[in-house]
């Protein structure tokens, strides 16, 4: 997914807040961490399957490594939004509303992440980049991933964040795009506060767009809690593997289309993806309960 054009703006943002912000890029930080069993056990709870427990050695299913290298900020750090304040590793972006909106992943065939590896991740800010659109300023920030276990790269991975401005009054949301009708195979989900909590317990997201409903209803403008977009990328992988037995990822790449509320039930879909000579790519989305797309994904099969 490339970068939105940048854009002169005479809201928040201006030329010089922007050079700040863009001073970010380059910056990098490395952490350390422990494929452990306990998380594994813990989102095959969360996803309704059946997994024989993980030992080690057991191999890490794809997405499920973002249940490690968690934040852990403490409590006085934290800002109004249940986020880390502005700054640190991320830019201080002067926007009040940060979404995950996308990313890309390619895992390195021949050296799966297992339980029981020992991992550290180089991150870095890619790019920092502004626009103005028809609902207000947006910032884009590109984050960059590289994942080595004891045996080397395993993973590499780009994620895209974009902050929004405050939702003005009466504000009306992009026009919907309906989700596709000619699904393989599907599944409905239930997104009630007990899966939301789990998600956010499990990788330790302190978002309240997720679990306080008075704060994502009265501060941030939106209808419900939302889902999380990293859950829902979770789920259509699920969904894959739950169809095509045996499944393991070369690449996948999603997108965010439209938020995903707890107010009504969802839907994943599949299916090969037209074109597929070979039948690896699949076309993977979200549909909301009033038959709008939410995500949009193809993964490609080793």
């Amino acid at each position: 997914m490339s970068n939105p054009p940048q854009e002169k703006s005479s809201g928040t943002i201006d030329g010089d807040t922007l050079a700040k912000l863009q001073a970010w890029q380059g910056r990098s930080e490395t952490l350390t961490d422990g494929l452990t069993a306990a998380p594994v056990r813990a989102l095959s709870a969360t996803l309704d399957r059946d997994d024989a427990l993980p030992i080690a050695g057991t191999r890490l299913p794809e997405l499920w490594h973002w249940l490690y290298f968690l934040p852990h900020h403490r409590q006085s750090e934290i800002g109004e939004d249940g986020h880390a304040r502005r700054g640190g590793f991320l830019p201080p972006v002067p926007l009040p509303r940060r979404m995950w909106a996308g990313g890309r992943l390619a895992w390195e065939q021949g050296n799966p992440l297992q339980v029981g590896d020992k991992v550290e991740r180089t991150s870095t800010i890619a790019s920092v980049t502004h626009k103005v659109g028809r609902t207000g300023e947006l910032m884009f920030v590109l984050v960059r991933h590289e994942v080595r276990n004891e045996r080397g790269l395993a993973l590499t991975e780009e994620h895209d964040i974009v902050y929004r401005a405050a939702a003005a009054p009466g504000e009306k949301a992009p026009p919907p795009t309906p989700a596709p009708k000619d699904a393989a195979f599907s599944r409905e989900i239930v997104p009630d506060d007990v899966l939301l909590f789990r998600y956010s317990a499990l990788t330790f997201n302190g978002h309240r767009i997720h679990y306080d409903r008075r704060y994502v209803t009265q501060v941030e403008g939106y209808p419900g809690l939302i889902v999380h977009g990293p859950l829902i990328a979770t789920l259509l992988v699920d969904l894959l593997r739950r169809n095509v037995p045996g499944a393991q990822l070369a690449r996948f790449e999603f997108r965010a289309v439209r938020p995903t509320f707890d107010i009504a039930p969802f839907r994943v879909h599949g299916k090969p993806a037209d074109g597929s000579a070979d039948g690896k790519t699949f076309s993977l989305w979200g549909e909301d309960a009033d038959g709008w797309l939410t995500m949009q994904a193809t993964a490609v099969l080793a």
